[in-house]
């Protein structure tokens, strides 16, 4: 079967599924590991193929989280959906991920900076006495 798109790799799989799980399996792993395809195409292929093969897709989700060319928010996602199937590698994935997000907790956090004033200007020569 010939695709053009990122989905139509995804959705050859889903109906491939059903007549060849482990083939499914494998078009589901290649799109999840390809770096050419879209970030959540490769999230959601990963989440297909946990329906196949839980040993593959925790391998996926842990390679999507720790690719740092992922949008931060799929990556979140991914080490979400590797915590159902390895804890310890989806803590060690959250830890990977930079936490650029505001912190809740401190009553100054999400408050504006308070800048200390201007100096004060040079004092002023002496005036001429004529």
């Amino acid at each position: 079967m010939d695709y053009d798109t990122d989905d139509d790799r995804v959705e050859m799989a889903e109906q491939l599924a059903g007549l060849d799980p482990q083939a499914a399996a494998k078009v589901f792993r290649a799109s999840a590991h390809d770096h050419m395809v879209d970030d959540d195409v490769r999230l959601e292929a990963a989440s297909r193929l946990h329906e196949l093969d839980e040993r593959a897709a925790a391998e996926a989700f842990r390679a999507i989280a720790h690719d740092y060319s992922v949008d931060d928010d799929v990556r979140s996602e991914a080490a979400g959906q590797l915590a159902r199937l390895d804890p310890q590698a989806a803590a060690e994935a959250f830890r990977d991920i930079p936490d650029d997000r505001p912190r809740h907790g401190h009553p100054l956090e999400g408050t504006r900076t308070l800048t200390p004033p201007p100096p004060p200007s040079p004092p002023r020569p002496p005036r001429p006495p004529w």
